[in-house]
């Protein structure tokens, strides 16, 4: 009994011993893990700040500079997971999709540790227990509440609140986006990079990138980001698509900006090319109007901001940039021969950009840039150069037919219209252009003996009226009347200029497409004769096939409707968009490039405008002012010859 009694006296103290022993054991287990440098602990969790599939070694120092910001001493090892797209690397695929600040989820799950759990924390996560009464705190150098000198913690543990819920990650701000963002709006004040840009280009950067506060479109601390460096790439082959790449004054892809400063440069040339190429595809290189007042077309440009938004939501910003360009299967087509002709000429040692071929057909692809974006699915194309019309329906032409265009003093302008409707044995009311020039001189004139000679009215059977009211012509005094003030119209009939038919399309230019009373003219090979108006050869062809789509009438129909001689018209219950263009080259079924004459020479123009002391297209077409022949204007007996609408 005795020896229990000493063994259990010697128990009691032995337990105390091993307690105070276990205390000061966690005291020293507790310093050796507080002296361990982040560095170590970098080992065998991965830096959000190198490229994915390139594990750093112990101890080494990163190679990229841009990879360790300045005034980050300490890495966590739980890095912010709002940060994680500063450090994107620049290999990742452009194809990646974008998420809300502009990078690519993929990126994060890639370049990331997976955060730890509760039960494997770092030693910045020892703060979390704090030992109580006056036990003694080994931990306490580790994470103390940070002072006023003291350095702070990382920003995921900052970012958690003290009940232990977690801040949501798309709430927080990337490191370092704050001094970036600044540094962009500073830096779309400089007139550096101001000179040349868009105002609305400008304007929509500088709206955008105040509002933003998460981090920059392409910019991070690594440089630029996959998806902006396949944007760079793309703008760079500009050529190919008919730009001119030297136009974009891009940052180098592989730059690694080291102050914040650099890197809103490269953010803010990157945005601006971004922009200029978006308005560029869109044919707003430059104004239709600016080439000639024919041009009566506008550009379907977007708005920069509609870029930027849609852009930056793109999985595949690149290809966002290509699809701006014209859809149509001829600039398609254009494209390829352009791609073609290039290689061509540099095999055989030609400057490209000094090439004529190419040249035409830049030009021609620039106006595929203005025409709508949307043909329709079954439309009438007038292609002037070409003289020809067409119906082309699902892509396919159905019909083709040689058409008269407009004198160069009367050219034919360039537009698009709907056709409202078709009218039979149509009246004729002379415009002002050839009241001006044909029948006031004529009427003003006068016979040989003094009186008034109003032979040209009653040879054409023209009559006159006057604010609506008939007058008779042998009552005006032609030599000080308004001839503006008068209409002169030609009642249907076999004289009647327009023919048996008439197709309307309103505008503002009062062009239309009839048929004619001198059919022989469409045996000339450049048929530059008319006043502007189209005349259009076997028009009942073009009515029969217009007509059996919209009502379904047959050929038949529309010839009985012809014989009855009288004046009608047939609305279309769907009205068809009549496209008047003025392309020189066309590829035709074939795949074969046909190059039309310039015949009003707008080619060299619009090559001047686009290739400035550069170009080498010159106007290699007949263009001349245009006199009548003999038989169009040769005798004032015939309205028909002497002015042909």
């Amino acid at each position: 009994m005795g020896g229990r009694a000493l063994v259990a006296g010697f128990g009691a103290a032995a337990q105390v011993i091993l307690l105070a022993a276990l205390v000061a054991g966690t005291g020293l287990a507790g310093e050796a893990r507080a002296e361990l440098h982040p560095a170590d602990l970098a080992a065998t969790s991965p830096s959000a700040a190198e490229p994915a599939g390139q594990p750093s070694e112990a101890g080494q120092e990163p190679s990229n500079p841009a990879a360790s910001p300045a005034g980050e001493d300490a890495l966590s090892t739980n890095p912010a997971p709002a940060s994680l797209g500063e450090d994107e690397p620049p290999a990742r695929p452009a194809a990646a999709p974008a998420s809300d600040g502009g990078h690519d989820p993929a990126d994060t799950t890639d370049t990331t540790a997976t955060p730890p759990s509760d039960g494997d924390q770092k030693p910045a996560d020892t703060a979390a227990v704090a030992p109580s009464g006056d036990e003694a705190k080994p931990a306490e150098t580790n994470a103390p509440a940070p002072g006023e000198n003291e350095q702070q913690l990382p920003a995921d543990a900052a970012a958690t609140p003290a009940d232990g819920t977690t801040t949501p990650s798309v709430a927080q701000e990337p490191a370092g986006a704050a001094p970036v963002l600044a540094a962009i709006k500073a830096k779309l004040q400089d007139p550096a990079l101001r000179k040349g840009a868009a105002s609305e280009d400008l304007a929509a950067l500088e709206a955008l990138y105040g509002e933003r506060s998460g981090a920059p479109l392409w910019i991070t601390a690594m440089g630029f980001s996959a998806r902006a460096q396949a944007l760079i790439a793309e703008i760079q082959n500009a050529g190919n698509w008919g730009l001119a790449a030297e136009a974009f004054d891009l940052p180098p892809a592989s730059d690694l900006p080291a102050t914040t400063e650099a890197q809103a440069t490269d953010e803010v040339k990157l945005a601006l090319a971004v922009l200029k190429y978006a308005r560029f595809a869109r044919g707003g290189r430059v104004s239709p109007a600016r080439i000639s007042d024919l041009f009566d077309q506008k550009p379907n440009r977007l708005d920069p901001k509609t870029v930027l938004t849609e852009i930056a939501a793109s999985a595949a910003p690149a290809a966002y940039l290509t699809a701006l360009h014209p859809k149509q299967g001829q600039f398609e087509s254009l494209r390829k021969v352009l791609i073609k002709a290039v290689a061509s000429a540099k095999a055989h040692g030609r400057k490209p950009a000094s090439d004529p071929a190419i040249q035409r057909l830049l030009v021609n692809m620039e106006r595929w840039r203005w025409m709508p974006a949307e043909l329709g699915s079954y439309y009438v194309w007038n292609n002037v150069p070409a003289f020809t019309t067409r119906v082309v329906k699902d892509g396919k032409s159905i019909y083709v037919e040689k058409v008269i265009v407009g004198q160069l003093k009367y050219a034919t302008p360039i537009f698009s219209a709907s056709m409202r409707s078709i009218v039979f044995n149509p009246d004729w009311t002379v415009p002002d252009t050839i009241k001006f020039e044909d029948l006031g001189p004529r009427l003003r004139q006068g016979s040989a003996d003094g009186t008034r000679d109003i032979s040209i009215l009653t040879s054409n059977k023209l009559s006159v009226s006057y604010q609506g009211k008939p007058v008779n012509a042998e009552t005006v005094d032609w030599s000080r009347a308004n001839i503006r003030q008068y209409t002169f119209t030609q009642e249907p009939g076999p004289d009647n200029v327009l023919g048996v038919l008439k197709f309307n399309f309103p505008n503002r230019h009062a062009v239309y497409m009839h048929d004619t009373l001198q059919p022989e003219l469409f045996n000339e090979a450049e048929r530059t004769l008319s006043h502007g108006c189209i005349r259009v050869r076997q028009p009942d062809r073009l009515a029969a096939l217009l007509l059996a789509e919209d009502k379904g009438w047959s050929a038949q129909e529309v010839k009985d409707r012809l014989a009855k001689g009288k004046n009608s018209g047939v609305s279309l219950s769907r009205p068809v968009p009549v496209h008047l263009t003025y392309f020189t080259a066309v590829v035709d079924a074939q795949g074969k490039l046909q190059i039309f004459t310039d015949i009003y020479g707008l080619d060299k123009k619009m090559a001047s405008a686009l290739f400035g002391k550069s170009v080498a297209l010159s106007a290699d077409a007949r263009v001349r002012q245009q006199k009548r022949s003999a038989w169009n204007g040769g005798s004032f007996g015939s309205l028909s010859g002497m002015f042909g609408n």
